[in-house]
């Protein structure tokens, strides 16, 4: 199985997931921050959540009944907050999205957190 960016037609236009199967259906965002999410990261998360639903229902039916709904995320901490006891957490569970957290070789994660430090100054 090969996930890779995929446009998805809808109404005219497309809608862009970040990965993509076509079997097995998969569609998943990712996030690679470091860290606890800020409030407005924790909405960009919650967004691409509405946008994986919105996805999956671009797909024939065939496959949309069998899609998986893929959040990854690259952090421990970054991922707590949705898949803990929070309304966001439940929300993404009552809607069968999954919170995935891959691990990155610490150089790679070094480079985001600089990268971080960057954009917050």
């Amino acid at each position: 199985m090969t996930l890779e960016k995929r446009r998805l037609p809808h109404r005219g236009g497309w809608i862009e997931v970040d990965a993509a199967a076509e079997e097995p259906p998969i569609l998943c965002e990712v996030w690679a921050h470091q860290g606890p999410p800020k409030s407005a990261q924790k909405a960009k998360v919650m967004t691409d959540a509405m946008k994986l639903l919105f996805a999956r229902s671009t797909l024939p039916e065939a496959q949309r009944e069998r899609c998986r709904l893929l959040l990854v995320l690259a952090d421990p901490a970054a991922a707590a907050h949705f898949q803990d006891k929070s309304w966001m957490a439940g929300a993404l569970t009552s809607q069968g999205i999954e919170v995935i957290v891959v691990d990155l070789p610490q150089d790679v994660r070094e480079q985001i957190r600089d990268a971080q430090r960057r954009q917050y100054r």
